[in-house]
């Protein structure tokens, strides 16, 4: 029973924000789609890349991934919109991958010589297992893939993996600046965001999931346990970015936060404090020195990382206890546990 009146209180309307109209569309020019005209373009240079040179060594196809994971993970909070169309976020992000789905299902598809690679339509139909950027951290950098089946078809695959990844960011973009900015900018007049508080309430969804996902998956898969940790359910470990995945989702979450909270409520401070403690945490995430969380079960090495996560919740409480009310918006029950 406490547990139901506690998510009626957060569930009560909260003030709303004086000048609504004009944050949305400050997120939106200056956070939202320069993210997305940067996963578009870095996602047609990955394509560009593979079809240039397929091997799994190449030192340009390599390098065009990274950027492009990159891109990834700074619009990976972006879940709304265009980008869960069609599940595009999970056609381009598979992970966490808890079954090992994704080397199952390449592999199999190698073996076997599938021919929906030769055909783009078809394989946007394909398993999300076998797509978008975890399918390509497997091709390039796993040793178990590097001989697997003939180079003709592990050439084909690869190709047809970062196609269908400039096809689906380049998708994201298309719609984001077709119309979808403008739905978000005209919250009130459609049926998408039938007010304002609406539209409000879904950029800081993002910021609060974007936290929680960093805090509970990011980090939270390697660490698993004291007596079990994970350091291989890291995210993307093959390709060593599971450590600049945590900074770099924060970088970007520091930033929706600045446009959110410069003017919101009637405390200037606001902004500035949540600022400084996202400082400290990326901070933090650099002096770890461990690419890959290999060192979770080192207890001092875990210590670290346990304590960063730590940092992630006070930003996240401080989002939920103090920006989402100034914000006039609430998350009420957790996003995560579906109560």
């Amino acid at each position: 029973m406490r547990k139901f009146l506690f998510g009626l209180v957060l569930c009560l309307p909260l003030p709303a924000l004086a000048d609504a109209p004009g944050v949305i569309s400050d997120v939106i020019d200056n956070h939202i789609l320069p993210r997305i005209e940067t996963l578009a373009d870095t996602g047609a240079a990955l394509d560009a890349a593979a079809q240039a040179d397929c091997r799994a060594d190449s030192a340009g196809l390599r390098s065009a991934y990274q950027t492009a994971f990159d891109a990834w993970t700074s619009a990976s909070h972006l879940r709304f919109g265009p980008t869960e169309t069609g599940n595009r976020a999970f056609a381009l992000a598979f992970w966490p991958d808890s079954r090992g789905m994704g080397p199952k299902a390449l592999r199999g598809m190698i073996l076997g010589e599938d021919p929906v690679v030769n055909d783009p339509g078809a394989f946007a139909s394909a398993s999300v297992a076998v797509r978008g950027y975890f399918a390509l951290d497997l091709l390039l950098y796993d040793p178990g893939f590097a001989e697997l089946g003939t180079p003709a078809y592990r050439c084909s695959l690869i190709r047809a993996v970062s196609h269908d990844i400039a096809d689906l960011t380049g998708a994201i973009r298309d719609e984001w600046g077709g119309s979808y900015a403008d739905t978000m900018r005209n919250a009130g007049a459609n049926e998408t965001y039938r007010s304002t508080d609406e539209a409000l309430q879904e950029l800081y969804k993002a910021l609060y999931t974007g936290l929680e996902f960093t805090a509970n998956t990011r980090l939270g898969q390697p660490l698993g346990t004291f007596d079990r940790p994970r350091p291989k359910r890291a995210e993307a470990w093959r390709s060593g970015r599971s450590l600049r995945n945590v900074e770099l989702s924060l970088q970007s979450l520091r930033d929706l936060t600045a446009h959110l909270a410069e003017d919101a409520g009637d405390d200037p401070d606001l902004a500035s404090q949540i600022d400084y403690a996202f400082g400290r945490a990326i901070d933090s995430a650099r002096a770890l020195d461990d690419p890959i969380f290999a060192g979770v079960a080192d207890p001092m090495a875990r210590f670290r990382v346990e304590s960063l996560q730590q940092m992630l919740f006070a930003i996240r409480n401080a989002v939920r206890g103090e920006l989402g009310p100034a914000l006039g918006v609430s998350e009420g029950f957790s996003i995560n546990d579906g109560d």
